[in-house]
């Protein structure tokens, strides 16, 4: 790995602060064992690392109770209960053609087993969703609206304080996916008008992976969606309605949560809004360089604003993962290519029938040296012409 070119921080980001690497192995060593079940000290402070955690978290998103914050291993898992967990049958549910599979698939899990009917809203040529488009698509039967905050294909953040104030006066829960944005882009469940919201841990929270979660607004009817132990309450037959019960059993992943400790703090020193603002240069640098490109195409790439350093692109004439395989094997730039777990953003840029996009990522510890390699790339691989 070593001088690794790496764009692919949409995917999971790389590497990992070292305060985060040497935090999990000191904690492991130190309180790997289960939380909150015993009463000795080893067991004491592992827990406090949980809900400390739980805390800074719950801040992060301006929530008013930390047992609210439950941890998952993803996004996926937390947004695979925050589905299932809300809608019952008869319901109607609206979101976006900008969503990860995480959300499309359990919709259309549902939608096709006749339980819920769903509307999927699209996107408009800068990659955006109209919140009066979402007004419209709701009905008297929507439950829920759930859409991404970020697109992990195009990198557009979404206006989810205008579409949050829409569901909050239709009596509709309000849902988003912030895989993308959480320890990225600042979030406000008050503000916004978020019922329910879904994190993974191990992108710009700089956590690892397996581990994420979800946070629920009092007053939010979620059904408990699996059962297990607590650690509480033993005897009792049923699995506990009180949070952080409700949407938790078993053992959690500790040393996931710990490095999620570290990941925050380490955020909180560098500074979430100078670490943004950092990597869109970045992102601008790359961008301008593509389009300078003769037969390179950057999608939805307008400008900085209301944008995450994500960048999708294609060279004519060529298929996105040849280029990615050379960008791997002749350059030695990790990136991703092909549809990104996103089909229907693809279908609204019109890169499903060439099978999808090369997207370019970027993290806090990419440099110019690295945007200007991956340009000359693009520029040296369009040079060159198939037979």
């Amino acid at each position: 790995m070593e001088g690794i070119i790496y764009l692919d921080n949409a995917a999971t980001t790389y590497p990992k602060p070292q305060s985060v690497y040497d935090y999990m192995h000191e904690f492991y060593q130190r309180h790997g064992v289960n939380p909150g079940r015993s009463g000795y000290d080893m067991c004491m402070a592992t827990e406090e690392v949980i809900h400390a955690t739980r805390t800074m978290l719950t801040t992060l998103f301006n929530g008013s109770d930390p047992n609210r914050l439950t941890f998952s291993y993803d996004a996926s898992d937390s947004l695979n209960m925050i589905i299932q967990g809300m809608v019952q049958r008869g319901d109607h549910v609206v979101t976006t053609n900008l969503e990860h599979n995480s959300v499309l698939r359990p919709l259309y899990h549902l939608e096709h087993d006749k339980i819920i009917d769903v509307t999927y809203v699209p996107f408009d040529s800068e990659g955006y969703i109209d919140p009066g488009d979402i007004r419209k698509a709701i009905t008297a039967k929507t439950k829920m609206v759930i859409m991404n905050h970020c697109s992990n294909v195009i990198g557009t953040v979404q206006p989810v304080a205008a579409v949050g104030r829409i569901c909050r006066e239709a009596g509709v829960y309000f849902a988003i996916d912030a895989s993308q944005t959480a320890g990225a882009i600042p979030i406000d469940i008050e503000e916004m008008n978020i019922d329910l919201l879904a994190f993974t841990g191990h992108k710009c929270l700089m956590g690892p992976t397996g581990i994420g979660g979800s946070y629920v607004r009092e007053n939010v009817p979620i059904k408990s969606t699996k059962f297990g132990g607590t650690g509480v309450r033993s005897a009792h037959r049923f699995h506990l309605e009180e949070f952080p019960y409700r949407l938790e059993c078993g053992t959690l992943n500790v040393v996931g949560v710990a490095g999620l400790n570290a990941g925050l703090k380490w955020i909180q020193k560098q500074g979430m809004d100078a670490l943004h603002k950092k990597e869109m240069a970045l992102w601008s640098r790359l961008r301008s360089g593509v389009e300078e490109v003769g037969g390179a195409v950057a999608y939805c790439a307008k400008d900085t604003k209301n944008h995450n350093p994500v960048l999708s692109i294609n060279i004519e004439g060529w298929e996105a993962g040849d280029v990615g395989t050379m960008f791997d094997m002749d350059y030695n730039i990790a990136c991703r290519t092909g549809l990104q777990c996103a089909p229907l953003v693809h279908v609204g840029i019109g890169t499903d029938s060439i099978h999808g996009t090369v997207r370019l990522s970027i993290g806090p510890f990419n440099t110019e040296e690295h945007i200007d390699t991956a340009v000359e790339a693009v520029r040296q691989i369009a040079s060159v012409k198939q037979k």
